[in-house]
């Protein structure tokens, strides 16, 4: 290949190519409608599990659907497993089939998930209140903090700006509702399979957590992630796990015929983008992921919380 083909080659793979902005709203429609059934079906009693497993199909059925008859084959499906993450659980709430939890009346519900056609991802994140009447008090406070704070934060990625920009701008919105946004929640650029670029925004800049300043540029895809709470905004101890993501820049000999099992399984269903333990042989599984975690050859997406005492979006 010259050159010229290389640089041809580099363009196409970003959102100065017609074809790849389209897979980017094929992805993004398919996600819509799948955070609409999910949304659909947020009713008290219903099983959170259950919730996950309807949005999954979902993505699953609907990317099966497109791109059948192209040329060459591309890679479609579920780019983030479905999570139902409630109350003061901040995200990546998504249960083993064995989890009984269910949602009740007054129930703050994050939902958030995402799709990909050929790599090109496309992620959303909603909070839907379980109620008969308006949503008042702290929780609504804590909704237009965050729904402000999205839409302040959307007007500021774009060429020229930067970072630092976001997270300063996102805090001051979150003041003026007397709420704080939630530290340790980060936004990655997406590129092509990658859905944690490095390129990132933080939530929230303090002394423990620091990334590199960036500069925002043409043709960039960036997932906005922002969390407000009417706490103190701080995460406490992760004590579970149930999605993952491959390594794909680890490697070792596993010295147990289960995570052997396991991790071949997972290295041919979800090379690239994040599962959840749920999609594998769920015995073998909680044996042969524990080795995996050991040795670095998983990276976790551990469940996160808040203290109960306060509301988040």
């Amino acid at each position: 290949m010259s050159s010229d083909d290389e640089v041809r080659e580099e363009k196409e793979l970003d959102l100065s190519s017609n074809d790849v902005v389209t897979k980017y709203k094929t992805a993004a429609e398919i996600l819509n409608n799948a955070l609409k059934l999910v949304v659909s079906e947020c009713k008290p009693k219903a099983k959170i599990v259950d919730l996950c497993e309807k949005g999954d199909s979902f993505i699953r059925e609907q990317t099966g659907n497109v791109y059948k008859n192209a040329k060459r084959k591309i890679e479609r499906g579920i780019a983030f497993p479905t999570c139902v993450s409630v109350n003061n659980t901040v995200c990546h709430f998504s249960p083993l089939t064995t989890d009984d939890a269910v949602l009740e009346e007054n129930d703050m519900v994050k939902i958030d998930m995402g799709c990909h056609i050929d790599g090109f991802i496309a992620v959303v994140a909603h909070t839907h209140v379980i109620a008969n009447g308006p949503v008042t008090g702290r929780a609504a406070d804590v909704l237009a903090a965050a729904n402000t704070a999205a839409e302040v934060a959307m007007r500021l990625v774009r060429p020229g700006k930067k970072n630092k920009d976001v997270t300063e701008a996102i805090q001051k919105v979150a003041a003026v509702y007397d709420c704080k946004i939630v530290e340790g929640v980060l936004s990655h650029q997406l590129k092509q399979f990658v859905i944690d670029g490095n390129k990132v925004v933080l939530s929230v800049s303090n002394a423990d957590t620091k990334v590199d300043d960036a500069e925002f540029e043409e043709n960039e895809v960036y997932a906005i992630d922002i969390v407000t709470s009417t706490g103190e905004g701080k995460l406490l101890d992760e004590k579970q796990t149930t999605i993952y993501k491959r390594a794909v820049d680890k490697n070792y000999n596993l010295k147990m015929k289960a995570s052997r099992f396991i991790f071949s399984e997972i290295s041919q269903k979800f090379p690239i983008m994040p599962f959840t333990a749920r999609a594998l042989e769920e015995k073998r599984a909680r044996l042969g992921l524990v080795e995996c975690m050991n040795h670095e050859l998983l990276q976790p997406y551990p469940v996160l919380h808040e203290k109960p005492v306060s509301s988040n979006f």
